[in-house]
């Protein structure tokens, strides 16, 4: 064997044979590169969002609805691994297979395996890419005229298989395909410009803690994001106005005065200052411009700037149709949430199921509006599966807290104050327990968009009186089915600090930006 091997070395020629293994070696890094799915160039480069769409007929540019549904196409029926962006902000990438019907399945094939982690303040969405000639058209538009060209899309969306969305449950919607195609078209369109005019607190210090704290965690978000801001007024579709109603009735309320009108004043006198500044409320009287108030003097201090209180999408949380200030169809309810610890907004969320919530109804709250009185008077200490309370007692209170006693309630009386709104709603939803709105004339928050008889029911204050034999009345199915949807709708309602899509931030956007769509006046185009 030693001769052989030293027989071997004398004679090969070595450099011919490294040459060769060199050879094969190159040949096969090439044969396993031309067996990926995508070019070389996007595995050694930044990973891109992968998206696929139906081939589209070129009629859309000249006004046909196009569709926005991910549609993957492909001859084998192999699933081929696809990189897909999760997270454009923390660089967190995943390979998932995808389907040649175009659904997204994870290895071990279930829908909810891959979770998406809530984006940081002020980050950019991974959007779905449009063709090229169709993304080069719409580039090419005024802010108005692409504007008009989302709205005849929108209008046009039709039911489609791809609307069963696990991210989103249909029956909570009025109606799904409309609601998806406008929010995919907010996600790669819509443009904010927020004024920079107005001195702190009362302008850009949000309120974080609270019934009104609402307010100040939209403005606080939205001055916070990179998606939906822009620095060039030129490119916005919307203007937003980010005062604080709360901070404006601490640095402007004289205390036990009942005088709203220095609050309403200063307010004239911002509004007119900006349309003096810059040209764009003058352009449309306001219309395409937007605040968000929470506090229940949210509307009243609107009054001493006519076009501010007609003209303008006024997110609110005292919604009341009937007060003529409050436009349905137009304005936007504002859900009124309270936030104790700013820092963990989601703290206590969740409820009991269904066989430990043995409380029929509870109620507890000051005595004071036209419809607390009543409730109290009809129920209050009246009935043992009842549990209607002014303030909650200390002999109620020893037992079991406020949010212990919603979470061991089937429904949870969401009655209005001296206003219509009530941040029960909110909690009553956190808790998983059915609200029950007592406010005739209060438009629900966010009920452009959502179908509030499928998680909630209504009771017209005349109707106090009756208000066991009504809940009693709701067949245990049909209350199972309620509460189920009170939990499904939950992540809508959701604060984050890190804004995830759909959530609360998102909703409330997305109710001003379709406002602003339904309102548009296209007859030019």
């Amino acid at each position: 064997m030693l001769h052989a091997i030293l027989y071997l070395m004398f004679r090969l020629d070595w450099k011919k044979m490294l040459l060769v293994v060199l050879l094969l070696t190159i040949t096969s890094i090439f044969v396993q590169i031309s067996s990926v799915p995508l070019p070389f160039t996007e595995w050694i480069s930044r990973p891109k969002s992968v998206t696929y769409y139906r081939k589209q007929n070129i009629a859309l540019l000249k006004g046909k609805s196009h569709s926005l549904v991910l549609d993957a196409q492909h001859d084998t029926s192999q699933d081929t691994p696809v990189l897909v962006t999760l997270n454009s902000s923390t660089r967190t990438y995943q390979s998932v297979p995808v389907s040649k019907k175009g659904s997204v399945r994870s290895r071990q094939g279930r829908r909810n395996s891959i979770r998406q982690e809530p984006l940081l303040p002020g980050t950019l969405y991974s959007v779905k890419k449009l063709p090229v000639h169709i993304e080069r058209h719409i580039r090419s538009l005024a802010p108005e005229e692409a504007l008009a060209y989302v709205k005849k899309d929108i209008e046009n969306a039709s039911l489609t298989s791809d609307d069963d969305d696990e991210e989103l449950y249909a029956p909570l919607f009025r109606n799904i395909s409309t609601f998806k195609r406008s929010y995919e078209w907010m996600e790669r369109l819509l443009k904010v410009y927020i004024y920079q005019e107005g001195q702190k607190p009362i302008f850009h210090v949000p309120h974080l803690i609270g019934i009104y704290s609402s307010e100040g965690w939209f403005i606080r978000l939205m001055e916070a994001n990179r998606q939906f801001v822009t620095k060039d007024p030129k490119k916005a579709h919307l203007f937003f106005l980010p005062y604080s109603t709360r901070q404006l009735q601490t640095s402007l309320y004289v205390p036990d005065s009942h005088d709203l009108r220095p609050l309403a004043i200063f307010l004239r006198n911002y509004v007119n200052m900006i349309a003096a500044k810059h040209p764009f409320w003058n352009r449309t009287s306001g219309s395409d411009h937007f605040l968000v108030a929470c506090h229940d003097w949210g509307p009243y201090i609107l009054k001493e700037h006519k076009e501010l209180m007609r003209n303008t999408i006024k997110a609110l949380c005292n919604a009341d149709a009937s007060e003529k200030i409050f436009i349905p169809g137009k304005d936007v309810s504002l859900p009124e949430t309270t936030i104790r610890n700013p820092k963990r907004p989601l703290r206590n969320v969740g409820g009991k199921r269904v066989s430990q919530r043995p409380i029929l109804a509870f109620f507890a709250g000051r005595r004071h509006g036209r419809v607390r009185p009543i409730l109290l008077k009809h129920w209050s200490d009246k009935d043992e599966g009842m549990k209607i309370y002014g303030p909650l007692p200390n002999r109620a209170s020893r037992v079991m807290s406020y949010p212990e006693h919603m979470k061991s309630s089937k429904y949870c009386i969401c009655a209005m104050g001296y206003e219509v709104n009530s941040p029960r709603i909110v909690e009553s939803i956190y808790y998983e327990c059915v609200p029950v709105i007592i406010a005739d004339g209060f438009v629900p928050p966010l009920s452009e968009i959502l179908n509030w008889d499928a998680f909630s029911v209504t009771i017209l204050e005349k109707d106090i009186p009756r208000l066991k034999e009504i809940l009693v009345a709701i067949p245990m199915k049909r209350y199972m089915e309620l509460q189920a949807n009170v939990k499904r709708v939950q992540k809508h309602f959701f604060w984050n600090a890190k804004p995830a899509r759909y959530d609360l931030f998102h909703m409330i956007l997305h109710s001003i930006w379709s406002s602003r769509l339904n309102h548009l006046q296209t007859s030019s185009s």
